[in-house]
């Protein structure tokens, strides 16, 4: 595939690294100081490539995802904290046929987190003396908080348990990104967590979303087609 990088920071660096590796090409990288571009600007310099990646910033997204419409270049967002923007959005890309896969964390592992965290707080719905709640940390870098990752995992456990409860986010130092969702009871608790030790669990899933949506039209989140991306070749 010939790709264009929208942010070339530590995840776009390591993103070209690995695609370069699975004998893809770079075609473009979009730099922090081509933020300024008008949708139509970066659209024209986006013709050509086969699908865009961005890890830019959340201010970025609606232009990114403009300019991709534009272009009718298939787009997947890594970039986290623009949420509150998703309904409006999603219009945008449906409305132009475009093809758009977004994803809290492309982990393969947090993907998989997210279905044991499923299945556990179904079954600890079945018994209200058990609390949820959720801790998340990072490092002092990752300006979201909560993480896009905890939120998605507020929501998850939110469809089976109806008591609200809270996320506590810590950003420190050169803490990995770790999340935690616990039940709390009388008697005991239980504890999942996952903990990603590297950022190359992210490129990677990155790239498999990238390899899947070509050639496909739609609004898609990468947790919903895990299945289907992973059959679709190997790591």
């Amino acid at each position: 595939m010939r790709i264009a990088l929208i942010g070339y920071g530590t995840m776009g660096k390591l993103i070209r690294t690995l695609a370069e590796r699975k004998n893809h090409k770079i075609a473009l990288v979009i730099e922090e100081s081509d933020a300024e571009w008008a949708p139509e600007t970066l659209a024209a310099k986006l013709r050509g490539a086969d699908v865009a990646i961005d890890f830019s910033t959340a201010e970025a997204v609606r232009r990114n995802i403009e300019a991709c419409v534009i272009a009718k270049v298939p787009l997947v967002e890594g970039t986290t904290g623009w949420s509150a923007n998703r309904e409006a959005i999603e219009k945008l890309v449906r409305e132009n046929d475009g093809s758009f896969v977004f994803g809290a964390n492309f982990s393969i592992g947090a993907n998989l987190f997210y279905r044991i965290v499923d299945f556990a707080s179904e079954l600890f719905a079945k018994f209200p003396e058990y609390e949820a709640f959720i801790e998340e940390q990072h490092h002092s870098r990752k300006k979201d908080a909560p993480s896009g990752t905890a939120l998605k995992l507020k929501d998850i456990v939110s469809r089976h348990i109806e008591k609200d409860f809270g996320v506590l986010s810590t950003r420190a130092g050169n803490i990995p990104g770790t999340h935690r969702v616990g039940f709390a009871g009388n008697a005991d608790h239980v504890l999942l967590e996952h903990v990603a030790r590297s950022q190359e669990g992210f490129a990677l899933g990155a790239l498999l979303a990238a390899e899947w949506i070509v050639g496909k039209k739609g609004f898609y989140e990468f947790s919903e087609i895990i299945d289907e991306v992973l059959g679709s070749g190997p790591i």
